[in-house]
């Protein structure tokens, strides 16, 4: 099977490389509004002249006439700015085939990055720690090398976020798909417990760690707030808060890699609820007609499932399953934490509080969300009525008492 994988690593520019790395991003930015501008305001000017729809084709074209035009978009890479215009043109295709909204421009500060084809790229190691990466007009810049990159590479992503500049290399692998015969375990995603297994184990979650900089960027807010607009200090604290809002981030999305990666190698099947986080995470504010209940402890709770990043869980356990020749199950989440896992009684009274689940029919006392685990993995490894009618009518044929 092949698969697609990318490699995440933070580069060490030069002054002059980065500021080049600032050029590429400011006109690939404007390459992208420019063509989203076009084809929302003169598509039917250029219909009725040229008797085509506004495209990826067309528009390149005149990507190659401005460069032409202006030196300062010459000397960015050609094949970035072609990025940008196949991203704009995505970006519409997937509006009109429904799956997305409608294309927004790009901002500064927000949307600072670009593309090269992985042709145009080579990198080597330096030594253990370090490599270089070879990019078109920009030259070799140095890397932090934190781990293999296997595969033939297919594009390199160049970004800018409240950390530093990063380099993204996306590589292209054959990966053979064993059979996996390891056991199944049901996952239940929670507040209390971020990640509970029916094995009664719960994952490791850095709670300590992002509270210490969540405290951390709550006190550089405050010092945003009293300092003057347009003064230093206020840049450099707004600087320090997305910092340390960048930590926070990789923080979770490392032990979401970790932990999804340790689930893939130890079990077969892993069964998780099919939540609506959107839904879930809304906010309960309401409208001045209509004000909403309970917004404060709604807002707290909205904090806490997008602090654990549930929806990333997911998405890192759906792929990394894929790979190993795993499965993940969705089950449906209704009654998964007020049903005894012993007994089988639904009833809501039951779960005194989101750490203690106490059965009033059978008398078992245990962690809710080991609890509803349990609850999870039987819902996701119980056969469909039809895959159980078929192996009851296999059986019957094989001892021969099939009608």
């Amino acid at each position: 099977m092949k698969t697609n994988r990318g490699y995440r690593f933070r580069l060490r520019p030069t002054e002059a490389q980065a500021a080049l790395m600032e050029q590429h991003a400011r006109v690939c930015r404007m390459i992208y509004n420019l063509a989203v501008e076009q084809r929302r305001d003169h598509h039917r000017q250029f219909r009725r002249l040229t008797g085509k729809h506004l495209s990826y084709t067309s528009q390149a074209a005149e990507l190659t006439a401005l460069r032409a035009e202006f030196d300062w978009i010459r000397e960015v890479t050609q094949t970035c700015q072609q990025q940008a215009l196949r991203d704009a043109d995505r970006a519409f295709r997937n509006f009109f085939s429904g799956i997305a909204a409608y294309p927004s421009f790009r901002k500064k500060g927000v949307n600072e990055s670009f593309r090269f084809q992985g042709r145009e790229v080579t990198f080597r190691r330096l030594n253990r720690s370090w490599g270089l990466v070879k990019l078109p007009k920009i030259g070799e810049v140095r890397f932090r090398w934190t781990r293999d990159i296997p595969g033939r590479l297919k594009n390199v992503r160049i970004s800018l976020d409240p950390l530093g500049w990063h380099v993204s290399l996306t590589t292209e692998r054959e990966v053979e798909v064993l059979p996996n015969h390891r056991p199944a375990v049901g996952a239940d995603r929670g507040v209390t417990e971020p990640v509970a297994y029916s094995d009664g184990t719960f994952a490791l979650f850095p709670t300590e760690r992002i509270k210490t900089l969540d405290r951390k960027a709550s006190r550089a807010a405050q010092a945003v707030a009293r300092g003057k607009k347009g003064a230093n200090r206020r840049k450099v604290a707004k600087g320090r808060v997305a910092a340390l809002r960048a930590k926070i981030a990789r923080v979770r999305k490392h032990f979401n890699h970790v932990e999804t990666a340790r689930l893939a190698r130890t079990f077969g099947v892993v069964c998780l609820e099919a939540l609506r986080i959107g839904n879930m995470t809304a906010s309960a504010s309401g409208t001045v007609e209509e004000p909403g209940t309970n917004v404060a402890q709604k807002r707290g709770l909205n904090r806490s499932i997008l602090e654990i990043g549930w929806y990333q869980f997911h998405q890192f356990l759906a792929y990394k399953l894929t790979e190993a020749g795993g499965e993940l199950r969705l089950v449906h989440p209704a009654y998964t934490s007020t049903t005894c896992s012993c007994c089988g009684m639904n009833e809501k009274t039951n779960r005194k509080s989101q750490a203690v689940y106490e059965c009033a029919g059978c008398g078992s006392v245990m962690n809710a969300d080991t609890n509803a685990a349990t609850n999870i993995l039987r819902a996701g490894t119980r056969p469909s009525p039809k895959r159980a009618a078929a192996r009851r009518k296999s059986r019957l044929e094989a001892t021969g008492l099939a009608a």
